[in-house]
């Protein structure tokens, strides 16, 4: 690792060595919007990196709030990623199919339950593909494992602490849906939802973290984070569509060292949905 690289994502080169090493767990978290019109489980089913396992971030989920892909119990999560023959002492690779996408929120995930080591590999299974690299289409049965949570909730921003946050300003919002979506200039893929941002945010789209499915390098993020106008030595809150992409400005802030960071898992699918929520658009 050098210093200007982010220690939280790893190489394919790397992946590829540690195949079929014991307590090296490799996880497909692919996950995409209708537009995308790709498929996660048809693509693992059709060719997966050799001993990966299918994170379906639609089940593994809190499916009584209403909203898509909410944070699970740390119950409900142990018991899945446990089926999957995953422990929390394991070192855990995340990765998605164009890269930096929807990895870094299991990344997340993993973390709020108590896994420590835990990447996000690069360039992602689209990368892996165009490199020739070994894939296999047989589902593996891994054997169960004991994943125990440890559950670290102070990590989410609640839609209540969020409303508190917008009325007092007292963190910075970081939203990493993409510029037409921020401004209300392009609609909300979701029905019923209205356009725009909550006040006060900022907008660092998702896509600006990455080239070709591979993350920038430190002092890249650190500008870009810079530019949209968010001070590195203060709180933050992240937010995108559905709390999947803001998992990607996490991932950004927490390899600059930026510790004070929260995600709210509500996200626009929530702030947006309801009647009375402050909302802007435009650019400001």
């Amino acid at each position: 690792m050098t210093a200007d690289k982010s220690r939280f994502v790893v190489e394919p080169d790397w992946v590829e060595k540690q195949l079929g090493a014991p307590e090296f767990k490799i996880v497909d978290a692919a996950w995409y919007l209708p537009a995308q019109n790709r498929n996660g489980a048809e693509e693992y089913a059709a060719g997966h990196i050799p001993g990966a396992v299918f994170f379906d971030q639609d089940v593994i989920a809190d499916h009584a709030t209403g909203l898509p892909h909410s944070v699970p119990s740390p119950e409900f999560f142990a018991a899945e990623v446990g089926k999957l023959g995953i422990s929390e002492t394991d070192t855990i690779v995340v990765y998605d199919g164009p890269g930096i996408f929807t990895a870094p929120r299991v990344w997340w995930l993993f973390r709020l339950m108590g896994a420590e080591k835990v990447y996000v590999m690069n360039g992602g299974l689209d990368g892996w593909k165009r490199d020739g690299r070994p894939l296999e289409t047989d589902l593996p049965e891994p054997a169960p494992a004991i994943f125990t949570p440890n559950f670290d909730a102070s990590k989410i921003t609640t839609f209540e602490a969020m409303k508190d946050i917008v009325a007092s300003g007292s963190k910075q919002i970081a939203d990493a849906r993409g510029a037409g979506r921020f401004t209300a200039e392009e609609p909300e893929p979701r029905a019923g939802m209205r356009g725009g941002h909550m006040p006060g945010a900022k907008n660092l789209p998702m896509g600006v973290f990455s080239e070709n499915g591979r993350f920038k390098s430190l002092p890249e993020i650190k500008e870009t984070i810079e530019m949209a106008g968010i001070d590195l030595s203060k709180p933050v809150v992240t937010s995108c569509g559905s709390g999947v992409t803001a998992a990607v400005i996490t991932l950004a802030l927490t390899s600059l060292g930026h510790t004070d960071n929260t995600l709210y898992d509500g996200s626009w699918s929530e702030w947006g949905s309801k009647p009375d929520t402050p909302i802007v658009t435009g650019r400001e």
